[in-house]
């Protein structure tokens, strides 16, 4: 019985710790949280009227101009630029964005996966860990992007893949990331990066039309790589704003169910110091009337 005590006392102890710590990083992810929250919600709405601006140029446009990032060829090289975060501890956030990168090239890439022609860039070194392990033909060069993020590291690379698709040696490029709601929920998206998407036609629905000053194409072709570093730059901090609010969260899981299992422990531990007593009580009543026999 002493034995069985005292294994329990040390499990009661062992998961005190771990709750300490799991309320400890909730309270850093929290912290980081507030902070990747007001980034993207700030950035959110500039980044998506430019994409919208973007795309209302190229549609207009209509080949009159020669912006080769808007054109459409057959698909036979693509690049998938996969956002995962850098730590685990974050729920399913990882698995998820990895099974999606998964589905993606099985459903919508095959043909291309089979012919060695889909590419992988991981931003987060969980993607690329789990990516690489598995097969696929990855990238590492940004995969530490994460670290300490700055719009002139993520404008690297996203100048880097608009180069990449000019020169051919990719046909179509998405962005594979989280886009956050709140602490809670964030959606999984597949987002097109290159060619830049068109605006969806819709009935009744009168084209724009934009005066450019200076010519169109000076203009065009400062404008597009801007906006394409932009988009880039939203869904990554789309993702880490997601990341922190995933770690929060499983954080938050595992404080609560850290304190059921003590609670379940405590009783067993009062139910065996109770029968301890008891039986330490029944030796010491048995040897008294031993004695007085």
């Amino acid at each position: 019985m002493p034995g069985q005590l005292q294994e329990v006392r040390t499990r009661i102890k062992s998961v005190q710790s771990s709750q300490q710590m799991t309320k400890a990083m909730k309270m850093v992810s929290a912290a980081k949280l507030r902070r990747a929250q007001d980034s993207i919600l700030q950035m959110r709405p500039y980044a998506v009227k430019l994409q919208e601006m973007l795309s209302n140029i190229i549609d207009s446009l209509e080949g009159d101009s020669n912006i080769t990032l808007g054109v459409e060829r057959p698909v036979e090289k693509v690049l998938l630029i996969v956002i995962t975060s850098d730590r685990g501890l974050a729920g399913g956030y990882n698995s998820n964005l990895i099974k999606l990168t998964k589905n993606i090239i099985a459903e919508k890439y095959s043909e291309q996966n089979t012919k060695g022609n889909v590419t992988i860039w991981n931003i987060g070194k969980k993607g690329y860990e789990n990516l690489t392990s598995n097969g696929y033909k990855t990238v590492e060069t940004y995969k530490e992007l994460l670290v300490n993020i700055s719009f002139d590291k993520v404008q690297d690379a996203a100048q880097a893949a608009v180069k990449a698709f000019e020169n051919k040696e990719f046909d179509k490029i998405d962005i594979i990331y989280s886009e956050f709601k709140n602490a809670a929920t964030f959606n999984y998206k597949v987002e097109p990066f290159l060619p830049i998407p068109k605006v969806e036609k819709k009935e009744n629905n009168n084209k724009v039309d934009f005066i450019f000053e200076p010519s169109k194409d000076e203009l065009i072709n400062t404008l597009i790589p801007k906006i394409l570093n932009t988009q880039l730059y939203k869904a990554v901090l789309d993702a880490n704003a997601s990341e922190h609010g995933a770690r929060m969260t499983a954080m938050d899981t595992a404080s609560n169910n850290a304190a059921e299992i003590l609670k379940s422990l405590k009783i067993s531990y009062n139910r065996a110091r109770q029968a301890a007593i008891t039986t330490e009580l029944t030796e010491i009543v048995s040897g008294a009337a031993a004695l007085e026999g």
